[in-house]
């Protein structure tokens, strides 16, 4: 399979930047199309000269999603945001990117897709998120049939933005709102093992077409996470519970602030489903990989969280 043209979308995003490098170890090579090629540059040194390059592309214009497509034998489309500000919103990059990246890889004869969407999503989700979610799995596989679809649960790892960010959240605040009480549960997957499984599903042709769920061994409620993070890091916080509607409003709220929102009315909505697999379609063990726990992965990146950054002892 090596030498084989790989183009990923969002490339340069927490997932993205695991992939890279994995697939340039394989021999593959990789085209990071993405706004801006600066973002991509830190990844080239991921492989040989040449192998991974940046190439600039906006998802939202058709010839540039094009040029993007071009020559290569695998489409890798990992596009998603958490939340909407201005011209980046879920319906163009969820729904509208997605039909563009499936028809444009149709029509320059990609042997095959490879589409991320998220565990629970559905047509008639609360969530915007969600729903914009579900109708770009749709879209994706109408313009390309034999398109593959992941689904997982939180990714979490070093970078992550999960949970560190609760880790810098709870070594501060004193108290910490739980939507809900915090009773929704989640099965988090190690963006290692989750990169794995993009790769083997690359190098197995009888993986096209079908639809993954992609999660960890373990299943926590939301409580039961944030609990792990005080435990991790050595910190106390007290988890508070209040109603969904109190949060939603809070979130209506804090979505005006400029800049990245610390919480959104949407994000509250997707707080009130549960995030775990069904088991109705192919997952990690299908795939032949053993999903790793939050204990054997977590603790070590969250050190620094600790106070004196996890250091027992300081040397001169």
């Amino acid at each position: 399979m090596s030498g084989q043209l790989i183009t990923i979308f969002g490339g340069s995003g927490f997932i993205g930047r695991h992939l890279v490098g994995r697939l340039a170890a394989k021999g593959y090579q990789v085209r990071i199309a993405v706004r801006d090629t600066e973002s991509a540059a830190p990844l080239m040194t991921q492989g040989n000269v040449g192998q991974i390059v940046g190439f600039k592309t906006n998802v939202r214009n058709q010839a540039s999603v094009e040029r993007a497509v071009a020559g290569a034998d695998v489409v890798i489309n990992l596009v998603g945001i958490l939340f909407e500000k201005g011209a980046q919103n879920f319906g163009r990059l969820h729904v509208d990117a997605a039909e563009r990246i499936a028809a444009a890889s149709r029509k320059a004869g990609v042997a095959q897709l490879i589409h991320m969407s998220a565990l629970g999503v559905s047509k008639d989700h609360e969530a915007a998120y969600a729903r914009s979610k579900a109708v770009g799995e749709e879209l994706a596989k109408a313009e390309f049939p034999e398109a593959t679809i992941l689904r997982p649960s939180v990714v979490f790892g070093n970078d992550d933005d999960f949970f560190n960010r609760f880790a810098g959240i709870l070594s501060l605040a004193p108290a910490f709102p739980l939507a809900g009480g915090g009773e929704s549960k989640m099965q988090p997957i190690w963006v290692e093992d989750l990169t794995d499984a993009i790769v083997r599903i690359i190098e197995t042709p009888a993986a096209r077409g079908k639809t993954y769920e992609l999660t960890g061994p373990d299943v926590y409620s939301f409580r039961e996470l944030m609990e792990k993070v005080l435990e991790f890091t050595g910190r106390k916080c007290l988890l508070l519970p209040v109603p969904f509607g109190v949060m939603r409003a809070m979130g209506a709220v804090m979505s005006l602030l400029p800049g990245r929102p610390p919480l959104t009315a949407d994000q509250v909505a997707l707080l009130k489903y549960d995030n775990v697999a069904k088991g109705d379609f192919p997952n990690l063990d299908t795939l032949g990989i053993t999903a790793a726990s939050i204990d054997a992965v977590v603790p070590e990146y969250l050190r620094r969280y600790r106070r004196g950054g996890g250091l027992t002892h300081v040397s001169y």
